[in-house]
């Protein structure tokens, strides 16, 4: 079976588990075979740890959760070298980030020490602990959950750890049909039923993910498609090109990653719609997951409550698409 079929066979998985949310279960996805890291962001109880979960179930891989506390601290993420008294010699203890997926859950918990522990990780695969670096698994991904800053207890990420993640999605609450279908699910699930109704596909191989990773970098991306990207990332940048308005909101905007996410987003999107060619349409539906986290507005715009989603929207209807 084509591995982009058994993929669509786990988004269609994901999707009866996860009901209401299926723009969370497909942007899963896309950070998973872009090789990025994805914060997901919403208040408590909109099934953000049951998606990342579902996800992990389906991949031949190793997953591990990690609640973040406040009284966390960087080694109980990375490990520590722990002394042998036998021999008088030290030797390193792997923490819980040498899995192949973590759930780095209520990320926003914790204080911005432990959340740059994350850092390296993130971005150069590997933690050093001492004078010694350790490389991480080939399939490394950081799966984080946070709740709105508004809820008593967060704290805000650094800019450079928001930097370091692919895409943040933003999960609202689901319709009404929805939550009547999530009475049915989870009564199933009391009664043990789940399994018989929802069978569980084949788990995927790392060597199957790596190949649709591969896949993804062989679409065509046309020039004109290239510089619209470049386009975007530079109306962050210099808004005053395009609208006086957008101009007013903007602080500082996107940074290179901007616009390496966007390019990879698209592939995904393209390739999970069975297209060996990116359209400007799959640049613009990841555009505003793979921006939003990386601009920053001025504060006046924040007090009229200007959101960098609406940054974003009107951003995308003044840059003309090719």
């Amino acid at each position: 079976m084509p591995i982009r079929n058994t993929v669509k066979h786990l988004q269609e998985h994901m999707e009866q588990l996860v009901i209401g949310q299926e723009r969370l279960v497909q942007r899963l996805l896309v950070a998973l075979l872009a090789n990025g890291h994805i914060l997901v962001e919403g208040a408590p109880g909109l099934a953000k740890t049951r998606a990342i979960k579902s996800l992990a179930s389906g991949i031949e891989a190793d997953f591990h959760r990690i609640q973040f506390t406040p009284d966390l601290l960087p080694a109980d993420l990375t490990g520590s070298d722990v002394y042998r008294p036998e021999d008088g010699s030290f030797r390193f203890q792997q923490g819980p980030v040498f899995h192949n997926l973590i759930l780095a859950d209520e990320i926003n918990r914790a204080p911005a020490k432990v959340q740059s522990a994350l850092l390296e990780a993130m971005e150069e695969r590997q933690i050093t602990v001492g004078a010694k670096s350790y490389p991480l698994p080939s399939l490394f991904m950081v799966m984080a959950t946070q709740n709105p800053l508004e809820q008593e207890g967060t704290y805000p990420l650094p800019e450079a750890q928001l930097d370091r993640f692919f895409i943040h999605v933003e999960v609202d609450y689901p319709s009404r049909e929805a939550s009547r279908k999530i009475l049915e699910l989870t009564r199933k699930e009391a009664l043990g039923e789940i399994e018989q109704s929802i069978p569980v596909p084949e788990r995927i191989s790392q060597d199957a993910i790596f190949e649709a990773r591969r896949q993804v970098l062989l679409l065509h991306v046309a020039p004109e498609v290239e510089e619209y990207i470049v386009e975007l990332v530079e109306a962050t940048r210099n808004p005053g090109r395009y609208s006086t308005e957008l101009s007013d909101w903007i602080r500082w905007g996107a940074s290179p990653r901007g616009a390496i996410a966007m390019e990879r987003g698209a592939r995904v999107m393209a390739w999970l719609d069975g297209r060996d060619f990116v359209t400007p349409e799959d640049v613009q539906q990841i555009a505003p997951d793979a921006l939003r986290h990386r601009i920053i507005l001025h504060y006046e715009a924040e007090a009229d409550g200007i959101t960098p989603g609406m940054f974003i929207s009107k951003m995308l209807d003044v840059v003309p698409a090719p």
